[in-house]
């Protein structure tokens, strides 16, 4: 197979949602379909149940939920699929939020009770910021929920995006008969279990009496009136639409009952993109160069706690990556060579010969690398768009067991490299403190701490409002602030000085007195 066609059949797409809407659930049905797994895992488990396969963590199998993002990949009707699995919870969503730069499209779950949640929305505000193609699930038909063209408008109106639906429910909750299968203009049949799988029935003329053999009079004739309003309200579904990020495509099922979930997959790998251009500073670059380039953006420590290894995630943009060929790291200007590149499914890892624009590989990191690296076949690339947001919760970090302060300071280390939290070291007092967007995540830090590292720690409180990294043209009003806010003054692990202000009052009072001085509120890497 050509370079250009082993490209074109990737799809490279990460599942999003607001918490509980079924995303990790969906992730599951979506790699047993694809023959990635043979038994779909419980996100919430006990001993007998299992967890699910992206929920591998320690911690994510105890909480029943996502606080890593999960990368899984395989092979359905000759694509390569490659799925991310992103956390929902808004305490992690600075990982999710990097994790859309290295995909080229984007499915959004939500659950039909609730509708559209806050950080729905949030994760809609990036995928539009990059024009990314996203298609909707509205998953928990099965369940009493709104109205589907409630639905429909909270969507439109919520995400800010024209809706085209390619399925539509026949009833909801008990009464649930299934989906009229718009794309593929069949009747899709629900029948409750969890083991079973949908019975479809080719359907292309809603108008036959035909219907009322497979469903009811009444809820028939309500399909019949629902489709010719959608017919006559939607404009007719277009790919170019879609893939321009104008038009989201919806779909409805239950994940849970493996219902909607193969239609899903079959409609998504034919209409999602396959690996599109990316911005890099220098150029724009074409998948289908000949020539390899890629970034990291992601890392992850100790995905194998027997080898305390720390893994580079690497979405390849251009061309063919091999093993054991010399890449360049663009940021140390030096050539390496990675003897076991791996191939993700979520914490199970094979080692792979080559790999194609699109796919994600895994690359050993010994201290080498950090978020947004560039790696190359030889040119000077750098690709942008990774930040690192402004923290908003803060807490001194301190070792709580003297003998084991090697441990932490290895831990801390590894665990900031993942770009989730923040360390900064007070220039005043000279302590670590710990920066981070959300409380929780304070405690999977501290969690694993004791139990990947074998170090306790003990968190202190400081009251702070938000950090900023600041930088002048003029020195002496540089160095005038500095003096100033001696206090308050840090630095990042870059060396970068950063300036912790107590209180909203006082971050605004510090811009308006020093107007020589430009405050950065997100970070690239």
């Amino acid at each position: 197979m050509s370079l250009s066609e082993e490209i074109k059949r990737r799809r490279t797409f990460a599942i999003v949602s607001h918490p509980d809407a079924g995303k990790t659930t969906l992730t599951e049905k979506l790699l047993l379909f694809g023959g990635a797994i043979h038994v779909a895992g419980a996100v919430k488990s006990n001993k007998i149940r299992r967890t699910a396969t992206s929920d591998w963590m320690e911690i994510e199998k105890q909480r029943g939920i996502s606080v890593a993002t999960s990368v899984m990949a395989f092979d359905y009707r000759g694509y390569k699929v490659n799925i991310l699995d992103t956390p929902g919870h808004r305490d992690f969503a600075e990982d999710t939020f990097r994790t859309l730069t290295a995909v080229d499209s984007v499915i959004i779950v939500i659950d039909a009770a609730r509708g559209v949640e806050a950080q729905t929305r949030r994760l809609m505000e990036v995928c539009r910021m990059r024009r990314t193609p996203v298609i909707v699930f509205v998953n928990k038909m099965d369940r009493e929920g709104k109205d589907p063209f409630d639905l429909l408008d909270e969507i439109e109106a919520e995400l800010k995006i024209r809706v085209r639906p390619l399925s539509w429910p026949i009833d909801m909750g008990q009464r649930f008969k299934g989906v009229y299968n718009f794309y593929e203009q069949k009747l899709d049949l629900y029948m409750p279990s969890k083991q079973t799988v949908t019975e479809s029935i080719e359907f292309k003329d809603i108008n036959s009496p035909e219907l009322e053999h497979h469903i009811d009079v009444k809820p028939a004739d309500k399909l019949r009136a629902d489709v010719e309003l959608i017919n006559g309200v939607y404009p007719a579904f277009e790919e170019k639409t879609y893939l321009s990020g104008e038009v989201a495509p919806v779909c409805f099922g239950s994940a849970l009952n493996n219902f909607g979930v193969r239609e899903l997959l079959d409609c998504f790998v034919h209409i999602a993109p396959s690996p599109r251009p990316v911005q890099a500073v220098e150029r724009i670059v074409e998948p289908e160069e000949n020539h390899f380039s890629g970034f990291v953006f992601k890392i992850h420590a100790n995905m194998d706690p027997n080898h305390r290894s720390c893994i580079a995630f690497v979405k390849i943009c251009s061309g063919r990556f091999e093993r054991n060929v010399n890449y360049k790291h663009v940021r140390f200007g030096k050539m390496m060579r990675f003897s076991s590149p791996t191939a993700f499914m979520a914490q199970k890892k094979e080692i792979v010969d080559e790999a194609f624009a699109g796919d994600i590989v895994g690359l050993p990191d010994t201290g080498n690398f950090k978020i947004g690296d560039s790696l190359t076949d030889g040119e000077d690339l750098n690709f942008k768009g990774l930040p690192s947001f402004s923290p908003e919760m803060f807490k001194y970090i301190e070792n709580a067991d003297p003998m084991k302060a090697k441990q932490l300071n290895r831990g801390i280390d590894q665990l900031m490299d993942e770009g989730v939290a923040q360390l900064f070291f007070n220039q005043f007092n000279g302590r670590r403190i710990i920066g981070t967007v959300g409380q929780l995540q304070f405690e999977v830090i501290q969690y694993r701490l004791l139990n990947e590292y074998g170090a306790q720690c003990r968190w202190e409180p400081v009251s702070l409002y938000k950090a900023c990294w600041i930088e002048s043209d003029d020195p002496v009003a540089f160095e005038n602030f500095r003096k100033r806010k001696a206090q308050y003054m840090a630095l990042d692990r870059e060396g970068r000085d950063v300036y912790l202000a107590d209180s909203a009052y006082v971050l605004t009072m510090a811009q308006q007195d020093f107007p020589g001085i430009r405050f950065h509120f997100t970070s690239e890497f």
